[in-house]
């Protein structure tokens, strides 16, 4: 990385903040404040210490709150029918943490082995998918505080508190329901659509790229919210099904993108707008005539566009939409009871994540043994820093480690005021309603920023437990740069496979499914329409999955990142294949002559030899570029891409 003269002046050689750090503490690129989550944040987590304080028993509103503040934690999803999901399932998983951890504690080494057992169940179970990660979560986290911390009253009044506390976040995020069902589906399809007229606006310019990543992420958000609610129809919703239909009706236009933009030209400002109206058809469920202004097509790219856009359109103000006709392009199954039994197969004899599972386990378990050792106040915060450092879903462990560390010691500041000033009553009312709107507001900025909003909130709530004030302050300190430590050692260093970037694998993956996809499209056994779109759909999902995990790699120190920085080039080298390919595909259903067979097996050849190479040498040797055919094929630009491709060593 080269610096400019300003960066230098600013920063001595020597004192310049190494790239990684510097990726690190850096905020995320958030979205638009959710009000109606903050607001739900305030409410959720004060109401229940405000009953507790007016019933004359505190300690039962802190634990209400506590189990609220899972449910804040959950509440990510934007279609009704997946909050239900994402706080309702995981808050069970939590009841049952918080009641084994109960029964377990003071009884030393019983309550090791159990909580050591549960962390192996949630590492596994966190593999699943998101629902079934933060169901992990809860169930180790309120299992550590249950086997850590005495719980009032009977062993199942924490547990119905608790869990009391992440319902009422429900019921305040269903409230709406009855007047906005559909309506964040709605939405998703028609941004969805949206984003389609920003890379058809972008199509022969430098834009393009960064608008064929929008497309991919705004149809993978809209896939698994519409399939996610269809699934609990099974098909039989009409609305449901109108917006899969409309959702598979943009493919085509995606699919020409390609092609429109290889030619280097940019396309008639008609072409977009024409998009934005379909997706304000869509978002207000209009059917009826819809005039397209389109310009007449003159070459087989142009035909490809005007006809995907044509038959959207039909697809979007159609009247009726017969569901027997829908294909969800994923080829994911239907029934969530399939989808379950196959997540529960998967788990039992998956590798990776009984790996997963050994790693958290194992991490847990060294620190409840050292807590049972060696007396340390408020033990179980150090299983709760491993718990969310060490979740292997969430990223960089070394990342989140750091992160972690940052934000307690920032967090720590806000908490030492709160609890330095005022005494605990009604007083914690307003001060929680003031910091727990903050947990929604920051989470999307990154962990650091989410530990900072969570630490202080978490402090008072404990405070009104046990009455130690600014004593808590240094134990927490203390707990959560233990828990680093052990997550760093124990779940880091120790596994190999964690601090190697798994890029180059993935990309040789990619490489291997974009010559099946070649084969598929232009093979001399014929492949069915929706059967290529679910290859191609499923190809730009594993690069979108390749780029969240070369960013994660950067933020990785030395010599990771450095390592992952070098295949860059590489990435967008395949990104940039599987575009021709999509192209050459549409260009020749669209007019453009067929390649030759020995043409198709060439390029076959070269893709299968560049997947090899990225995967078994850390460098590509005796790189062959000789992809010789017809000048004007339709397979020409594919050719040159593969060629570019090879030529680009991967790290040493």
């Amino acid at each position: 990385m080269t610096c400019n003269s300003g960066m230098s002046r600013e920063f001595p050689i020597g004192l310049t903040p190494p790239d990684w750090l510097v990726r690190n503490l850096r905020p995320q690129k958030a979205p638009p404040v959710n009000w109606a989550a903050v607001a739900r944040a305030a409410i959720a987590m004060a109401l229940p210490l405000a009953i507790g304080l007016a019933a004359g028993e505190p300690a039962y509103g802190a634990l209400a709150s506590m189990g609220a503040l899972s449910g804040v934690i959950g509440d990510t999803a934007d279609a009704y029918r997946m909050r239900i999901l994402n706080i309702a399932i995981p808050q069970l998983f939590g009841a049952v943490g918080v009641t084994l951890g109960s029964l377990v504690h003071g009884h030393g080494w019983v309550a090791v082995v159990t909580v050591t057992a549960v962390a192996l169940v949630s590492g596994m179970i966190s593999t699943i998918g998101a629902v079934a990660s933060v169901s992990g979560l809860l169930l180790l986290l309120n299992s550590a505080v249950g086997a850590g911390l005495p719980m009032p009253g009977d062993w199942w009044l924490a547990p119905l508190l608790m869990t009391g506390g992440g319902l009422l976040v429900l019921a305040l995020a269903l409230l709406a329901w009855p007047l906005r069902s559909g309506v964040p589906e709605r939405a998703a399809v028609a941004g969805t659509y949206r984003t389609v007229a920003d890379l058809l606006a972008a199509c022969g310019t430098p834009d393009y790229d960064e608008a064929r990543q929008a497309v991919t992420q705004s149809l993978n958000q809209s896939y698994d919210l519409v399939l996610a609610r269809r699934a609990r129809h099974h098909g039989r919703s009409p609305e449901l099904t109108r917006l899969l239909a409309q959702l598979n009706a943009i493919t085509p236009v995606v699919e020409a993108a390609p092609a429109a933009h290889l030619t280097g030209k940019e396309l008639a400002p008609e072409i977009p707008e024409a998009v934005r109206h379909l997706a304000q058809a869509v978002e207000t469920g209009y059917t009826g005539p819809i005039g397209l202004r389109l310009p007449a097509p003159a070459t087989e790219t142009t035909r490809a566009v005007d006809h995907a856009l044509r038959h959207a359109a039909d697809v979007v103000t159609a009247p009726d939409i017969d569901p027997r006709g829908i294909d969800d392009r994923l080829g994911r199954p239907g029934s969530l009871r399939s989808r379950a039994a196959r997540a529960a197969r998967d788990v039992a004899l998956s590798a990776a994540s009984w790996r997963y599972g050994l790693r958290l386990a194992l991490c847990i378990g060294v620190a409840q043994a050292l807590v049972s050792i060696i007396p340390v106040p408020r033990s179980y915060w150090v299983a709760l820093t491993i718990t969310f450092v060490l979740k292997p879903d969430f990223g960089s462990v070394f990342s989140r480690a750091l992160l972690r560390a940052l934000g307690t010691v920032a967090g720590l500041v806000i908490a030492a005021a709160v609890l330095a000033e005022l005494e605990r009553g009604w007083w914690d009312v307003p001060v929680m309603l003031a910091l727990a709107p903050l947990i929604p507001a920051l989470t999307p900025r990154g962990y650091g920023y989410q530990t900072a909003a969570i630490t202080p909130v978490i402090l008072l709530l404990s405070d009104v437990l046990n009455h130690q004030g600014t004593g808590l302050l240094m134990p927490r300190l203390v707990d959560s740069l233990m828990g680093c430590g052990i997550a760093l050692v124990a779940g880091y260093l120790l596994w190999p496979e964690s601090w190697h970037t798994r890029v180059g694998d993935r990309l040789a993956d990619a490489v291997s499914d974009t010559a099946h996809y070649v084969e598929a499209a232009f093979g001399p056994e014929p492949v069915d329409p929706p059967a290529r779109a679910r290859m191609r759909r499923r190809l730009y999902r594993d690069l979108s999955v390749i780029r969240t995990e070369f960013q994660r790699a950067l933020t990785e120190p030395p010599p990771t990142g450095r390592r992952a920085a070098a295949w860059w080039p590489l990435v967008v080298a395949v990104e940039r294949i599987v575009d021709a390919t999509t192209a050459a595909r549409v260009r020749t259903r669209h007019g453009a002559p067929a390649p030759s067979a020995a043409e198709v097996t060439q390029v076959l050849l070269q893709l299968r030899e560049l997947a090899e190479g990225v995967r078994e040498a850390e460098t590509l040797y005796a790189v062959r570029t000789d992809l010789t055919g017809p000048a004007g094929s339709v397979l020409e630009p594919l050719r040159q891409e593969v060629a570019a491709a090879r030529a680009i060593a991967s790290p040493r």
